[in-house]
């Protein structure tokens, strides 16, 4: 799903009817880049690509931050490895450079690089997290209580350390 944005469960857009909602992903070792929007429920624009995949989704007209790249003005400066014969990049620009002011963009912040001054600090952003429990799943008290058990039956801890031929000794401690 996610190497095409616009499939994203039809569940996850319908909460957000009203709002704009943005999928952004980058994936690094792989210079990959998806990101999408939409506007009250509808898609208005979704690009997936990578340079071993070429342009995996591209729905919608570009968006006002991808126009440079796309018109030649952000190419690929791609350095290559020592004593490796260069092959030209596949892609008119990184994925990754577009992914970062993509982010900058449609969320207000970047993840790599020079934040400008009106940048959002990420760090900044207080996240609530929530424990999610199966109201139809053991009971918590009993569960933990059954681990305790276990972990009584269990003896003390063991080290080992590698000898000089490579098998193991066992050791008192740390």
């Amino acid at each position: 799903m996610i190497d095409f944005p616009s499939q994203l469960p039809e569940h996850l857009v319908a909460a957000s009817a009203g709002r704009r909602l943005v999928l952004h992903a980058m994936h690094s070792v792989v210079d990959w880049l998806a990101f999408a929007v939409w506007e009250d429920g509808g898609l208005v624009r979704s690009l997936s690509l990578s340079p071993d995949s070429g342009i995996i989704e591209n729905i919608g007209e570009p968006l006002p931050f991808e126009l440079p790249y796309w018109a030649g003005d952000r190419p690929a400066d791609v350095v290559p490895w020592p004593d490796e014969d260069e092959e030209p990049y596949p892609l008119p620009f990184h994925p990754l450079e577009l992914g970062e002011d993509a982010l900058r963009a449609l969320c207000g912040f970047v993840q790599e690089g020079r934040p400008e001054p009106d940048d959002i600090d990420a760090y900044s952003i207080d996240l609530h997290g929530f424990h999610v429990r199966d109201p139809h799943g053991p009971d918590p008290a009993e569960e933990e209580a059954k681990l305790k058990r276990i972990m009584e039956t269990m003896g003390p801890p063991r080290f080992y350390t590698l000898s000089p031929d490579g098998s193991l000794i066992e050791r008192d401690n740390l």
